[in-house]
């Protein structure tokens, strides 16, 4: 062999079904594993808002927010909340079901990185895109946060397997690619944009019939729901979308952050479009990762606690990485770039800003919300009374099980569209009032609510600490005030000394601390 055969790129659109070493997939699968185990206690808050409506749906109420009252879409994962429905009907913990759900899919993505990757860029392939895929620390906790995160980049990323199949005039099922487009819009909106691309694809380079039947089902299927979504709840869109949608601003810093996160990923799956042999593999990959990020870069989204947007398509651009690094020759370079975007994937991941934050958020939750919750839940009100107003609308309103006024506005239909939340809340005048606050004593205006008026005829009748600097103050009305003062303090007490007792601190060394006590050694 010649040193210029040696430094032929080696050919990547029809590859041959290798299977990569078994050690390097035990070693991943490993990585992986210990991961999972690292974030298994974590449940976001935002979680159970999707919990109470699938809760509600398993029970025969449909995917409302309050049993009684006008309708409202406060969640954007229709198909993740009708998942969940499931669970609860089958009476399963949400919480633990999602998790594995979340656990499977996040084990097929590991699956599919390291056998593409192989397939088409050999073992530098696959080591390169699964190793950025495992060493990535948030991918644990989207895992196991109980939202949709992991699920949508698990499919976004089949749907991309079937576009490098397509190139490489491989087989493809006619039913998958708008069954998954299908799916993927439904777990969340902007999922048809993302899944858009290779779907097109496929139904321009697919020959007969069946791919109209299929495609015309899927489209069909897709208006419907809309169509049954606008009549059910009576409005176009999610409440989401009237709250939190078109901050340009914060578009572009999210856009100017994901950018530096994913840097070499980026360079590594921009590359692909360099060379002839790569062009069309690049292309796909590029365009799909752009379209999925543009919602995010227009609405500046919140509640993005360790990247969660980004990481739907993260496994895409680990997969176009490991493909560069494998095609690139010299082979040494390569291999070279590839270790270096898989160092990076795990520094950023490991000095988040917020890790510290979610790393410990699960107990946290346990002490505060979930504790309110259950306090609230046991405490001595009649059903007809049980109506509570909050700001952190998940798993407090989940498990009391009481009507509730999310005065943020996500889950009430009012506040979304510009009614003032203190004035829709004093006008309800609910039997509690639970308000996030800097300290036991709130003071001021947050999120349009005004404490001092809102509160005004109210009892405070526990101040719970969630982490340093962030308290949930409990405030009911005074015939109701002893009950559930002391159900709520009784709970929260109890939750207190079960996690992490004493240390409200948000710091990597307290995770650390109880990651090491749950070893046997």
């Amino acid at each position: 062999m010649t040193a210029i055969e040696a430094d032929v790129e080696p050919p990547v659109t029809a590859p041959a079904r290798r299977r990569p070493p078994v050690v390097v997939s035990v070693l991943l699968l490993a990585v992986f594993l210990v991961g999972a185990w690292a974030a298994w206690f974590l449940t976001i808050d935002d979680a159970f808002i999707s919990f109470r409506y699938s809760a509600n749906f398993a029970a025969g109420h449909g995917p409302v927010w309050n049993v009684d009252g006008p309708r409202v879409e406060g969640f954007t994962n229709f198909a993740w909340v009708v998942w969940s429905g499931l669970g609860a009907w089958l009476g399963l913990a949400l919480p633990l079901f999602t998790k594995v759900t979340s656990l499977l899919l996040g084990l097929g993505t590991l699956y599919l990185l390291i056998r593409e990757g192989h397939r088409r860029a050999g073992l530098t392939g696959a080591l390169v895109g699964a190793g950025a895929y495992v060493v990535f620390l948030p991918t644990y906790f989207h895992i196991t946060a109980g939202l949709e995160t992991a699920a949508f980049a698990a499919v976004l990323l089949r749907v991309v397997v079937l576009g490098l199949r397509v190139l490489a005039n491989e087989r493809v099922r006619v039913w998958e690619p708008p069954v998954l487009l299908l799916l993927l819009g439904m777990l969340r909106p902007e999922g048809v944009l993302a899944a858009l691309p290779v779907v097109a694809l496929w139904f321009w380079r697919e020959r007969g019939a069946a791919r109209w039947w299929w495609t015309g089902g899927a489209a069909v299927v897709g208006a419907v729901y809309f169509v049954w979504r606008w009549r059910f709840y009576g409005q176009l869109l999610p409440n989401t979308f009237y709250v939190k949608f078109g901050n340009l601003d914060s578009g572009w810093v999210w856009t100017k952050h994901t950018t530096l996160l994913l840097l070499p990923l980026l360079l590594l799956t921009l590359s692909l479009l360099i060379r002839k042999a790569t062009r069309a593999i690049g292309a796909l990959l590029v365009v799909t990762v752009a379209v999925t990020y543009l919602t995010y870069a227009v609405s500046g989204p919140t509640m993005d606690y360790l990247d969660r947007f980004a990481d739907h398509a993260i496994p895409v651009l680990c997969l176009g990485a490991g493909i560069a690094a494998g095609t690139l020759a010299p082979r040494l370079v390569g291999a070279l770039l590839g270790l270096v975007a898989v160092g990076w994937s795990a520094v950023a991941g490991a000095s988040a800003p917020d890790l510290g934050v979610i790393a410990n958020y699960g107990p946290d939750l346990q002490r505060a919300h979930i504790a309110i919750g259950k306090g609230l839940a046991a405490a001595d009100v009649p059903a007809p009374a049980r109506s509570l107003a909050v700001t952190d609308a998940g798993a407090i309103p989940y498990y009391s099980g009481w009507q509730s006024i999310d005065y943020i506005g996500l889950n009430d239909a009012a506040i979304s569209h510009g009614a003032n939340p203190t004035q829709v809340v004093t006008r309800a005048r609910p039997t509690v009032i639970v308000v996030t606050a800097n300290g036991p004593e709130p003071s001021g205006i947050r999120y349009g609510f005004d404490f001092a008026q809102g509160t005004a005829g109210y009892q405070q009748v526990a101040a719970v600490e969630m982490r340093a600097g962030y308290w949930q103050d409990v405030f009911a009305l005074p015939q109701y005030a002893d009950t559930i003062g002391q159900h709520v303090r009784q709970e929260a007490d109890a939750a207190g000394r079960a996690n992490d007792p004493g240390r409200p601190e948000d710091t990597v060394d307290r995770w650390l601390d109880r990651l090491r006590s749950q070893l046997p050694f």
